[in-house]
């Protein structure tokens, strides 16, 4: 068994008697430490406000962020796109979507109820993505706190109105997997064989 040998890192020369104590300590009091921690709060309290006086301020969100939901209308006659058939309630992971339907004179599903409890929803967008009329699309409203336990939100909490549609020039949202708007010029067109 070979014995082995180790090496011992010297540490810094620390001082061994009281002058040279003194003069470190002079030296760390009124030495470069102190200029260089001074410079460097002068320059962060002139340079340029970084944080966001929220109320008054916000940043601009992304394209793509999931928040409140909103369930829109069709733009020619502003009825509702939503048409009960329960598909965002079936794939909801949260089980935070209601809908209670029943059936017309017409015999077409009507629509009772539909609400979403926002303080379970995790904001997912599964609802968004599965709804085959692009009825229910998830907004840009952040802001919903609430005081009360249950927080839900009733379908004319979500609902777009038309006159709101209108002034805030609504368009088309294309949904998820739709085609896009110049698709027939991006398709090639294929020869049917069959």
């Amino acid at each position: 068994m070979a014995k082995q040998s180790y090496k011992w890192v010297e540490a810094l020369p620390t001082p061994t008697n009281n002058p040279q104590k003194f003069f470190k300590s002079l030296k760390t009091i009124f030495g470069m430490d102190l200029f260089k921690g001074l410079a460097l709060t002068l320059k962060e309290f002139f340079s340029k406000n970084v944080t966001v006086q929220y109320p008054l301020e916000t940043l601009p969100l992304s394209p793509r962020y999931r928040a409140v939901h909103n369930l829109q209308r069709l733009l020619e006659s502003g009825e509702e796109r939503c048409i009960g058939c329960g598909l965002c309630e079936k794939i909801c992971t949260s089980n935070c979507i209601r809908i209670i339907t029943h059936k017309g004179n017409d015999g077409r599903k009507k629509i009772d109820s539909y609400t979403i409890n926002l303080g379970r929803c995790i904001y997912c967008g599964l609802c968004a993505e599965v709804c085959p009329e692009l009825a229910i699309v998830m907004g840009d409203r952040f802001e919903n706190a609430s005081e009360q336990r249950a927080h839900f939100g009733i379908k004319e909490d979500f609902l777009k109105d038309m006159q709101e549609a209108k002034n805030h020039s609504q368009q088309e949202f294309q949904g998820f997997g739709s085609p896009s708007l110049d698709a027939d010029t991006k398709i090639k067109k294929t020869p049917l064989d069959y």
